[in-house]
């Protein structure tokens, strides 16, 4: 089974578009959740991401944005965002991100893989460091955990940590990662709408579970139309800015 994984998207129209269009064939989606939040297309975000599948786990800004979430715990950019956010959404996308589960969440016919946003045991756990994967990978259930909401690419596994390496700055590249037997694994796909990692690039991965494979992959989109949609919606001048940073 060939798996495209997307997550955290956050209302970036051109990224999601460019990330689709750069993606190998693939047999289904998995979304890891942060569908809207920051960027300025949250209802064309969500009807396409409605359009691409069935298989979702809620983010955080997915719950802010509905009212399932208070927003203390939100610095103020993005506490302007998901506010914003919640006035631009109809009523039947608000709905529909009410409805996503919590995750984890499991496929049939695919054995020993979870699906979530934050980690395995807390939705909105932030697994950043290898202190906070070894906690993780112990606790975990399957030996392979796909997860979002760091924004940063790449993942752990109990013997190390990987993250892709890449030679160019603007293009299309992929780095592949092949799982061991035996060894349990937490893989980040990327952020497609706003990466954190010092590469502005759209972020995405395919798992190949039969080649036991993961392709990372980093692909330029319109990110100056990202920022012009993000201006005139008057949402707060640094959502536009970090999309050129990666950061």
């Amino acid at each position: 089974m060939r798996i495209l994984l997307l997550s955290d998207i956050h209302s970036n129209l051109e990224a999601l578009e460019a990330c689709l269009a750069a993606a190998p064939p693939y047999d289904l989606i998995v979304n890891l959740g942060d569908i809207v939040g920051y960027g300025a297309s949250p209802n064309e975000v969500v009807a396409r991401s409605r359009e691409l599948g069935k298989l979702f786990v809620r983010g955080n800004h997915d719950k802010a944005a509905v009212g399932l979430l208070e927003l203390r715990d939100f610095n103020p950019v993005a506490g302007l965002a998901a506010l914003w956010t919640r006035e631009q959404l109809s009523k039947e996308n608000a709905e529909w991100l009410r409805s996503l589960p919590s995750g984890p969440l499991q496929i049939d016919g695919l054995p020993g893989v979870q699906f979530v946003h934050g980690s395995p045991h807390d939705e909105d756990e932030y697994v950043v460091s290898e202190e906070d994967a070894v906690f993780t990978l112990k606790d975990a259930s399957v030996p392979l955990t796909f997860l979002g909401h760091t924004h940063l690419q790449g993942g752990f596994s109990t013997d190390s940590s990987f993250r892709p390496q890449y030679t160019t700055i603007g293009q299309q590249e992929i780095c592949e990662l092949k799982l061991e037997d035996g060894a349990s694994y937490l893989i980040n796909p990327g952020s497609v709408g706003q990466p954190r990692d010092g590469d502005w690039r759209a972020g995405f991965a395919l798992y190949d579970s039969d080649a036991r494979l993961i392709s990372f992959y980093r692909v330029p989109y319109d990110v100056r139309k990202a920022q012009e949609r993000i201006v005139a919606a008057n949402l707060p001048q640094r959502l536009a800015t970090r999309l050129t940073a990666g950061k």
